[in-house]
């Protein structure tokens, strides 16, 4: 790829002394990409032509200046011309770095640092990150390789290369070839977003290109089941083992709050008597590490009952056999067929629905609730009120759509 290299010499506005001297700089531009530094030069302003980028006149001071600018001028050039023939990767922070006898440095690719980043997190699983979390940058570099091959026909580029336009073109990426939600595309970026501060904190960028980039996070509508598509799912009976498993380990997070990966390595030490002599499950969450606890109910209670004597449950020390995500999520929309309920069945909504139906509806203070959620913010569990604030609005609305209508009969 051919390269337009441009050299431009520069005194920067507003830091010139109190006398009206200010450092000469040299500013390299490679297809539009710069890198800067300085001379180690000083001049009058006075006396610096800015259109010529020169020192003005012929006296012996300006001639002098101009012979050492020109003598980096003509460094600049051949150690461009020299990776061009050669046929080695062209930026202009190389031909600086090169310039200030950096050269033995290897131009850091952008894949590598990623791929780097993810084998350190894989030897932290269980020491401060979680599967779950080692999977999603997994995915958010396996997208940013896609990306490379699908925009710029690259297997990979220099991170030096990464600028704003990259990373709004990532974004668009995500949205219009992977389908990916607003959110969804989000924490892709959010994740790749720690992968190019790395690069800027071991100066292998001279910017950071995340510096005017903003978004925010759209206000996700949260479902939730209803008392009466709870109660639905309760009564259901299955004929087929893995629906009523998958039914019942559901159940159990809609009343206790629990997420699926938290139900999964819950164990008897996790169950313990509380001040009031009954049954409470105190747990670390394995997304924030936050306590959750949260009294053993009786529909809970009956399902651990139910499995106290499964084969997996004895044999890893567990209390209950909690299948995969990914097949949980399949089994459940069979279930919601049966059961007769529209919404998305997930594993997720089950928390949604110990928060609003099971508990914030029912009175439970927002306090309370979000101690038993392991929220570490009021705020998230705020959202849930939201949520039914909203429903309480709608219902209220077509009530009184109702009633006009009546009036009018």
């Amino acid at each position: 790829m051919a390269t337009l290299l441009n050299i431009l010499f520069y005194l920067k506005r507003g830091r010139s002394t109190a006398d009206g001297v200010s450092v000469i700089y040299t500013r390299i531009t490679i297809n539009g990409k710069r890198s800067e530094f300085s001379t180690g030069r000083q001049i009058e302003v006075r006396k610096w032509n800015k259109q010529g980028s020169i020192a003005k006149g012929t006296s012996d001071e300006s001639r002098a200046i101009n012979r050492y600018l020109d003598s980096i001028r003509s460094k600049l050039y051949d150690i461009h011309d020299r990776l061009m023939r050669d046929n080695q990767p062209v930026s202009a922070k190389i031909i600086r770095d090169i310039y200030f006898g950096k050269g033995d440095e290897q131009e850091r690719m952008l894949l590598d640092i990623f791929q780097e980043h993810n084998d350190q997190m894989e030897n932290l699983i269980g020491k401060g990150f979680t599967k779950g979390t080692m999977q999603r940058y997994n995915a958010c570099k396996n997208h940013i390789e896609n990306y490379l091959l699908f925009s710029y026909k690259k297997k990979d580029i220099p991170v030096q290369d990464v600028d704003h336009k990259f990373i709004t073109g990532f974004d668009h990426y995500l949205k219009s070839q992977k389908d990916c939600a607003h959110n969804t595309a989000l924490k892709y970026i959010v994740n790749f977003k720690k992968i190019i501060r790395i690069a800027y904190a071991n100066q292998w960028i001279d910017k950071d290109p995340f510096f005017h980039w903003k978004s925010t996070w759209k206000s996700a509508e949260r479902e939730y089941l209803t008392d009466l598509e709870l109660q639905k799912m309760v009564e259901a009976e299955f004929d087929m083992p893995r629906l009523d498993l998958v039914r019942d380990i559901f159940l159990f997070c809609c009343y206790t709050g629990l997420a699926f990966a938290d139900v999964k390595k819950l164990s008897e030490d996790d169950i313990v008597l509380g001040m009031n002599g009954k049954k409470w499950i105190k747990t670390k969450r394995q997304k924030t590490k936050s306590l959750s606890s949260i009294p053993l109910l009786d529909v809970p209670a009956s399902i651990i009952e139910k499995y106290k004597d499964h084969p997996q449950v004895k044999i890893k020390n567990i209390i209950l056999p909690v299948l995969t995500n990914q097949k949980s999520n399949a089994y459940l929309k069979e279930i919601a067929d049966v059961c007769g309920i529209k919404k998305n069945l997930t594993t997720h909504l089950a928390r949604h629905t110990f928060a609003t139906t099971v508990t914030l509806s029912k009175g439970v203070p927002i306090e309370s609730v979000g101690k038993m959620l392991g929220h570490k913010s009021l705020k998230t569990t705020q959202i849930y009120a939201k949520v039914l604030d909203e429903k309480v609005g709608r219902d209220m609305e077509a009530l009184e759509k109702q009633l006009l209508r009546k009036k009018e009969s």
